[in-house]
Parts: C-alpha cells; structure tokens; sequence
C-alpha cells in the first residue's frame, strides 16, 4: 500500500486506485484526458518496486495525506479533494502488471541436478551398506537420512512459502509421505521418494530453462547503446533510450541497429531472422526500413530514428511475448484451480482409506502384520504418491510455454496460451487482401484527371491528403509523389469519411480522396459513370476539390506463396473467405487466380465486422488475418485476431492473438500447424498424468501396488509430460522446409 501511494503521489493526474486484494484487480481515477498506454507503462513501473507480498492494510501507517478506506473486499487509496470531485472522475481497469521475471540463468535446475545427485548417492550407499555389509543400522540411517535432507531441501522451502500463505501443494505432500515413511521406519522408501522427486524437479527445470533461453535470447538481442551524430558530424555514443525521433545514427558492420530508422547514407544487409525468423539476409538502400535488434552485416550506414526505442519493432515483440508469458489458456487455469482443490481432497481421501483400512479391515495401524503385509498408514502413505497431482499441474503449462518458445524462434509470437488453444479449432480463415493475400506494396500506375492536363495537381493534392496515413494506397502515393518531386501541401481539418476515404480543408476549400462512392450523385456522378472502371487487378481512388477532378490508378501484386498456402488451407479442412473494401472485380481477380472458396468485396470497416460476426453466430471458430488500422476492428471481433508483420499497425498488433512477425501468410499455416500439434500434446500429457493416477489409485487402493512402485509411476509420468512437452521445441517448420527447398533448386538451376 505504502508503495501504490508513492505512486499515487508522483502520478499528477491520477485521483485515487482501487485495489481488490483477493482478485488483484486495479482501478485508477483520472480527472480528465490522460495516456492511457503511459500510466500503464509508470504503475509497472511502481509495482515493480514493490515487494511481492502484502501487508495487512489496516496495519500500513501511510506517511502522506493520502486516505485509505474500505469499500466491501476493496480497498480505496485516495488524495485529498473536494466532495464533488469523484463525481467527475474517469475509472479505468487496469490488468495486474507481472513483476519482471529474474533474468534465467539455468542455476536452479543445476542446483537441483546437484541436490537429486547428492541424495542419489547416498540412498545407494544406504542400500548398499544394509545389504552387503553387515555394519551398525545407525550408519546406514545416517546415509538414508542425508538422502532425504539432500533431496527435500528445495521442496520443503517451497512448501513452507506456500504453508505462510495457508495453501498446501505437491511439495508438501511428497515431505508428508517422506516423513510418514521415516516414522514407519521405511527410510529406504522415503530417500527413494525424495530421489526421484528432486531427479524430476531438476528435468522440470531443465525443460523450462530450454524453453525460456529461446525467449530470452531475443531479450538479449536489445541493444543498450547507440551511435548518434551530431550536426557536425561527429559521432557520439549515447544509451538508446536518449535517442528521440528525428536523429541520425550511424550504424557499423556487425553492430546491432539501435532503433526502427530508414537509410540516408550507404547500403548492407540486415541479418533480421531473431527478429522475424527469415533465415536469409535483407538488402537495405536509402530510404529502406531498418528494424532494431536487426544485425547489420557488412556495410556502414547512416539512418534517421523513426521511432524512440520504447515504441521500436524489439520493444513491441519483447512486451507482446513477457504478456504471452504470463497469460494462461482456458485449460490450464482450469488444472489451476483444479490442482489446489484437488490436493484437498486426496489428503481427505487418504485419512478416510486409512480409517476404513485400519478399523474397517483390520490392518495394523503402523507395523506390518506377521506376514510381511502392509500396514494401513503405508497403504496411505503409497495411496497419497499415486494419487498426488504433479504430472497433471505440468501437462498444460509445459507444452504451452514450449510451443511460445517455438513460435518466437520462428517469427510467430502467441499472445498467450488462450491463443494457441483457441487457433486450433478455427475452421474458418477471413484474410483481408491488400497487405495479406498481396504484397501490399502497390505501385502507381498513371494518374488522370478530368479533364485532361491537370495530372500534377491531383498527385499534389493526393499527396497532401495522404501524407498522414499510413495504408498501402497512402505509402504508394507518397513514393510516387516523392520521386517526382511533388511539393507537399499543407492541409487542415483531416477526417476520416467511415471506409469512403478522407476529407480535408485548403485555401478555404474542401479536398476529399477515396472510392468512388464517395463522390455521390448529380452531374458529377454522372460523369463519373461515363468513366469506364479500371481492368480486373488495378485499384482507384478519386480525388476531388471544387473544380479539380481525377483519379489514381494503383496496381497490386499476389504473394508467391498466397495460392499454396490456400490451398493447403482447404487440404486441412478450413473454409476461406476474403473481405476487402476494393470492389468486386478486383476481388474476383484475386479470388480467381487463389481458387478463394467465398469473396466479400466494397465492404467498409463496419461491414467487415459484421461479416465476422455473421460467421460466429453460425457457430464456427473464425481466425481473422490482417495487417492494417481498417483490420484492428475484425481482429478484435474475431475468436483469434491474426496480424501480419512487424511492420503492420500498432493497432492491429494490439488487437491480435498471434502476431506473424514476416510478411509471408505462410507462417499463418505454420502457426496453426503448431497450435494443432500443442494441442494433440496437451491431451497425450493429460492422458499421460491422469491415467496414471486412475491406474495406480485402484491398484493401491486394492494393496497390489507398493510404496517405491508407485514412487516410480509418479514421477515417471511427470518427466515422461516434460520430455513429451520439450518435443514441441523440436517442431517442423515446413514452409521453411518448403522455401529451403525452392531456394536449392533456384540455385542448382543458376548453376
């Protein structure tokens, strides 16, 4: 609480926070506009700074002005205002930000290695000494009783952080089998237990470890410093988050790129694949897009920051995958949930087996009988081991993080295990077209006007309108408009015209750009109509001020692997559909030539929604895959959001499950692959763990199965779920295969 006030202090426009200590949920109040993404930024920040545990509030002695008070299970920290004040307050939501995570250094499953190793040793020593050796019992329960320290040391300090917070879990039962086994005097069985306990506990980690150093190595990939020159032209080595848009860097051979930037000076090639898995190095000439955490490879270059370095390429990809990290699938919070009750009840269980196999049966309640049989409290003891939850808590979270491993290796960033659940059970795919299905990089093919000889004042005046945008048809007009030297015009009162196109104002005058829908009726629409449509494949857009009329034709080209990718689309059993707002006879084109199975052409933003919406409510799982801000809103409404490139929108990244860190729709197919197969693991380990259980619990509570046994079938089906887990990293990307392959044929025929 004394850690939320310092922030509630510093924060100048923040009111109060509202914090539910049972759900962690967060509400902040603002008094008037605020952004939004920066005090997200500033309370991870604070909450960082914060220990991970906390205080009792009404113990917290606030030392400022600030009042603390309590509203039902929530607490109100407020600063001092006026009673009509919260009436005007903004409450926002705000997601619970996870502390950083301590950097992964692979020490923890060493330790374990070392601890499992160390009671491994011992438990054969003691074996070895009580069999073969006729010495004191006292040394071999010495040895035994190192074994059991060794191997229940890392359990127990769990189990104690957990028993602080009144839970018990896994570590806790497995101590409380040892302990009961030590008490019968079966210390072999009870060192056995630890063993392998502590021996799975080290593979567990070891599995996590493999997985999260693919993750952290695009972590490390983030450069610290930059090479920033001065007016003069002198060079001048700077920590990259001083750097601020509108600089010039210099970049070296070998060095890392800094920051996102585009060329001024020189040409290389960037080595890009840690970034979006394209395993063959970009050629980069003036006026190119650098990525940061890009390597550049043999030239130097000099190029001006387009964006700071918190809002870089990396930084985008780093937040998306710590988010993905910490954001568990439906599935797993129900073993979640699922684990902690359950623990409950086999303990309950237990107690009940053992009254019932004491005075129901008359077993002996702690010594064997006569006949070597068990007695009832190592039949519980062997009851509790079977029964215990330890491969089931693993099967979900292991293959999850594994397959989020794979897919930031390969270019594919998963926002979350929701994501990779949900993807594998999409039956519909809605692509957009220009951006996805094409390249998206239009080029202008002639500009017109009506009537003729006015062609420079409707490029001039396209490019004035579009100089803010950032959208294919905007990009193509300004390079068009750049190489032949267009002056740019300054224009105000920009507006967007809800998917007809966009209106501004100049000299007093209205200037719009879009379709030609836009231009309406009358005399004008009716000699626009005398105007022919362009052939299938080109695209328009009018551009109109008082008595200015003309339009631009633009030209797309279809992806190489678009046709292919479709078509194994269809080969598994999916329904495509492409929305676009071009007009139909675009669209046919496109439809024609990628044997689309259902086109939806002229569509506005709203009208694209609504086709998302129409297809869910048949009851079919539908992905949508676009790159654009017009495709934010279908990526938000879709069951799986897919955005194309890490150059796409902001927008479309942050309303995206997976995010396709290439420009290529074949890592689409990639990524449902992947989710398919992490979902066929999730079920093998779920069999895995509780059959297992079901298995060993009938055969113990029939007394066929003995206390090292199901020692052994426990936590053999625990590493046997990491093992199976850990194979997701080993995934076959098969249109790397594919491009592998084209790329050797290419070449022998060049040879």
């Amino acid at each position: 609480m004394e850690g939320l006030a310092r922030f509630l202090e510093k924060e100048a426009g923040l009111e109060a926070v509202l914090v539910d200590l049972k759900t962690g949920r967060l509400s902040l109040a603002t008094l008037g506009p605020v952004d939004h993404e920066e005090l997200k930024r500033h309370l991870a920040a604070a909450l960082a700074e914060i220990k991970n545990t906390w205080d009792d509030p009404q113990q917290v002695a606030l030392h400022s002005k600030l009042s603390l008070r309590r509203i039902k299970n929530e607490w109100l920290l407020e600063k001092p205002t006026c009673p009509t004040a919260p009436l005007f307050w903004v409450w926002r939501d705000m997601p619970w930000p996870e502390a950083p995570e301590p950097e992964e250094t692979g020490e923890e499953w060493r330790q374990l290695a070392w601890q499992a190793g160390i009671c491994g040793l011992f438990l054969v020593l003691g074996f070895v000494l009580g069999q073969f050796f006729e010495v004191p019992r006292a040394y071999v329960i010495a040895c035994y009783a190192v074994s059991i320290l060794a191997g229940g040391w890392d359990a127990a300090i769990d189990a104690w952080a957990r028993i602080k917070k009144r839970e018990l879990d896994i570590h806790f039962l497995m101590l409380a089998v040892a302990s009961g086994a030590v008490a019968i005097g079966a210390w072999a069985e009870g060192a056995l237990l630890l063993f392998l306990f502590s021996l799975s506990a080290a593979l567990e980690h070891f599995a996590l470890h493999r997985t999260k150093r693919e993750i952290n190595a695009l972590f490390q990939s983030a450069p610290k410093q930059a090479i920033r020159l001065t007016p003069d032209g002198q060079e001048q080595e700077v920590p990259v988050e001083k750097i601020v848009v509108g600089d010039c860097v210099r970049v070296k051979p070998g060095d890392v790129f800094p920051v996102d930037a585009e060329v001024l000076t020189g040409e290389t090639a960037a080595d890009e694949s840690n970034l979006t898995g394209e395993s063959i190095p970009i050629t980069k000439r003036v006026g190119d897009e650098v990525l940061s955490g890009t390597i550049n490879l043999w030239g130097s270059v000099d190029a001006r920051v387009l964006r700071p370095a918190s809002s870089s390429a990396l930084a985008k990809i780093i937040r998306l995958i710590q988010e993905a990290r910490h954001l568990k699938a439906p599935s797993q919070k129900f073993t979640d949930r699922f684990g902690t009750r359950y623990t409950q009840i086999i303990l309950a269980a237990v107690v009940v087996m053992f009254v019932i196999w004491h005075w129901g049966l008359g077993l002996p309640a702690f010594q064997a009988t006569a006949d070597g049989g068990d007695s009832a409290f190592y039949r519980a003891m062997t009851l509790l081991v079977v029964a215990s939850p330890c491969a089931l808590v693993l099967s979900i979270p292991s293959a999850i993080l594994a397959a989020i491993a794979w897919g930031a290796r390969h270019g594919i960033l998963f926002r979350g295990g929701a994501a990779i659940e949900r993807l594998a059970e999409v039956k519909v795919v809605a692509l957009d077209k220009t951006g996805t299905l094409t390249t998206g990089d239009l080029q202008v093919i002639a500009v017109e006007s009506f009537p003729v000889g006015q062609e420079k004042e409707i490029l001039q005046l396209a490019v004035a309108l579009e100089q803010k945008a950032n959208h294919p048809i905007a990009r193509a007009i300004l390079r068009h408009g750049k190489l032949q030297g267009v002056e740019v015009k300054m224009l105000e009162d920009f507006q967007s015209l809800n998917g007809y196109g966009i209106k501004g104002r100049y000299d007093g005058g209205v200037c719009v750009l879009g379709r030609r829908e836009l231009l309406g009726g009358g005399k004008l629409a009716e000699l626009v109509a005398e105007i022919p449509l362009p052939p299938g494949g080109f695209t328009e857009v009018w551009v109109l001020r008082e008595s200015l009329l003309g339009r631009i034709l633009l030209q797309d080209k279809i992806r190489e692997e678009s046709g292919a990718v479709l078509h194994e689309l269809r080969e598994l059993g999916l329904h495509t559909i492409m929305l676009t707002g071009d007009r139909l006879e675009v669209a046919q084109s496109v439809a024609a030539e990628l044997e689309i199975s259902e086109i939806r052409a002229g569509l506005k933003p709203a009208e694209k929604v609504s086709a998302i919406e129409e297809i869910i409510k048949s009851g079919r799982v539908v992905a949508m895959v676009g790159d654009g801000v017009n495709d934010a809103p279908c990526l938000a409404v879709a069951d799986v959001g897919v955005a194309m490139g890490a150059r796409g929108s902001d927008a479309a990244m942050e309303e995206s499950e997976v995010v396709l860190m290439r420009d290529r729709i074949d890592l689409f197919l990639d990524a449902y692959r992947l989710s398919v197969r992490a979902r066929s693991v999730i079920r093998q380990n779920l069999v895995i763990s509780l059959g297992t259980v079901m298995v060993m619990v009938i055969l113990s509570l029939g007394g066929w199965v003995t206390l090292p046994i199901g020692v052994i079938a426990h936590e053999g089906s625990t590493v046997l779920v990491c093992l199976n887990s850990l194979r997701l990293l080993f995934h076959r990307n098969k249109s790397e295969d594919k491009k592998g392959r084209g790329m050797g044929e290419k070449l022998k025929v060049e040879s």
